[in-house]
């Protein structure tokens, strides 16, 4: 009789990075939990200390910066049963490496646009849309705007056992992204001037780094409350700061999904956000949420200064949203949703 097959999938997730964002973040909580399912992992792409922090040592991974970056890697790979990528870059990855042609692919999109949409010619893009067979998207809003039929897998993120209540957290607005134009962090800014917090001894606290910094720290000063603003850069312990600010605040309008806000979700962090995009499937899950009039500074600002002005309400509406993600935007749930996929082409 021969030997049974070993337990679990030879699994490979690609994306052409060497950083460490919502996509790589999102790939390697995804694949801590296929490894602690049984399956064989390899991540082939991020910054590779971040990913090997979050997706433990149980996953191998392999450099991937760029589609020549991937290529080199995926010929050190053994041929694997399933290949995830995320990105058109990894399609275009997957679609040039023909020693793993016959390997079912799944892609899962991360962002509301077609694909191609971005620097990478058309020619290549459609030879990596040939090679896949399932199609993931991160979100409803996700699957509404890209090319092609989607199964919807909500990201997940790792619950946080307890909740610091209100009155232990510090006057402090957090924002986390990048300071580019499209994460609207001006609105941001704008909602916090008109909030009025700025004189009640609130901070607002950006972590992030980006080119449009110097114009942020501008319109602080511009609106009166740059001596209140922190523009704090990178910071790899947004985790903390999550654990110990008031509230969230979260205005970009065509948000995919917002990874941060599911986080600060999980964390019991009252979330203030656009009330457009993935927002209304992740905040606005939870009801009561505080969901403003996309690009509405003033209405922004006014949710702001009536969740500061209680403690008793910021604990309940911090609640409500952590027995949200608990039930429906956990790793294990994402996993499970993204194996059934799996398995359909397979």
């Amino acid at each position: 009789m021969s030997p049974a097959p070993p337990p679990g999938l030879d699994l490979v997730h690609v994306c052409c990075t060497s950083s460490f964002a919502g996509v790589e973040r999102h790939v390697s909580e995804l694949a801590a939990a296929q490894a602690a399912a049984g399956h064989r992992v390899t991540i082939v792409g991020g910054d590779l200390d971040r990913v090997r922090a979050v997706a433990g040592h149980a996953v191998t991974v392999l450099p991937g910066h760029g589609v020549p970056g991937a290529l080199r890697s995926l010929r050190r790979v053994r041929r694997p049963d399933l290949v995830n990528v995320h990105m058109t870059a990894a399609e275009v990855s997957l679609g040039l490496a023909w020693w793993l042609r016959g390997v079912p692919v799944v892609s899962t999109r991360h962002f509301a646009s077609p694909r191609g949409s971005r620097l990478i010619a058309r020619p290549a893009v459609r030879l990596g849309a040939r090679r896949v067979d399932a199609q993931l998207a991160v979100s409803h809003y996700v699957a509404e705007h890209v090319d092609g039929a989607s199964t919807v897998v909500l990201s997940g993120v790792r619950s946080d056992p307890g909740r610091v209540p209100a009155a232990e957290r510090e006057p402090v607005v957090l924002v986390a992204q990048r300071l580019s134009p499209d994460k609207h962090t001006d609105m941001a800014v704008r909602a916090f001037a008109a909030s009025g917090l700025a004189a009640q001894g609130w901070r607002l606290s950006v972590a992030g780094q980006g080119a449009l910094l110097a114009e942020l720290e501008q319109l602080a000063d511009d609106l009166g409350v740059g001596d209140t603003v922190d523009f704090l850069g990178y910071r790899a312990d947004v985790l903390d700061l999550m654990r110990r600010a008031g509230m969230f605040l979260a205005p970009r309008i065509d948000e995919a999904f917002g990874l941060s806000v599911v986080e600060a979700m999980a964390r019991g962090l009252p979330v203030v956000a656009a009330g457009s995009g993935a927002h209304l499937e992740t905040v606005g899950g939870t009801p009561g949420a505080f969901l403003f009039r996309p690009g509405d500074a003033e209405d922004g600002g006014r949710q702001l200064a009536e969740l500061a002005g209680s403690p008793d309400l910021r604990d309940d509406y911090g609640a409500r949203l952590q027995a949200v993600q608990r039930e429906q935007f956990t790793v294990d749930e994402q996993a499970r949703r993204t194996q059934a996929v799996y398995e359909g082409v397979l």
